[in-house]
């Protein structure tokens, strides 16, 4: 098993180099307040537990939460460098949970492990990772696995089909 710290990110390594249990420790960020409405304007999600202060207020959280689909995608953002070459395409998202509620002003992090490596020809491998999104108190609150289908190396990467 290797884990990487400030070292090629897992998501951008080519198939043939990855191994089940290799694991990625990315860097954190806070979720702020422009975050979730900049969020909300984007897809309009404005559900009242996510936009609306008083009424969170009042809710059995007592304040309000972070959108589930954001901290999804703050994983992406996280664990994805945006020059990634080894990835083809996004395969998708599976078994997406949240046990615990993320809140503004919250800082998270993602744990990520490759837990599936499945080849699917000469050129490409399907590569299951499993994610895990911390909260600053080490609380577990984003759980999903994602697929991507990767070349299998830098050489197949550059010849065409």
């Amino acid at each position: 098993m290797t884990v990487r710290i400030g070292v090629k990110r897992l998501v951008d390594s080519y198939f043939d180099d990855l191994g089940v249990g290799d694991q990625e420790i990315t860097r954190a960020r806070t979720v702020t307040e422009t975050d979730v409405v900049n969020w909300c304007a984007l897809t309009g999600d404005w559900f009242v537990m996510h936009s609306d202060k008083e009424f969170a207020e009042r809710s059995v959280f007592g304040q309000r939460l972070v959108p589930g689909l954001m901290l999804v995608a703050f994983c992406g953002g996280l664990g994805v460098p945006p020059d990634a070459e080894a990835i083809m395409a996004n395969y998708g998202s599976d078994r997406i949970r949240y046990p615990r509620p993320t809140f503004i002003g919250d800082t998270v992090h993602c744990e990520i492990e490759v837990a599936e490596l499945t080849p699917r020809d000469d050129r490409t491998g399907l590569v299951a990772f499993d994610w895990r999104m911390l909260n600053q108190k080490d609380e577990l609150v984003m759980v999903c696995q994602l697929k991507v289908v990767s070349w299998r190396n830098a050489d197949v990467r550059r010849v065409p089909a």
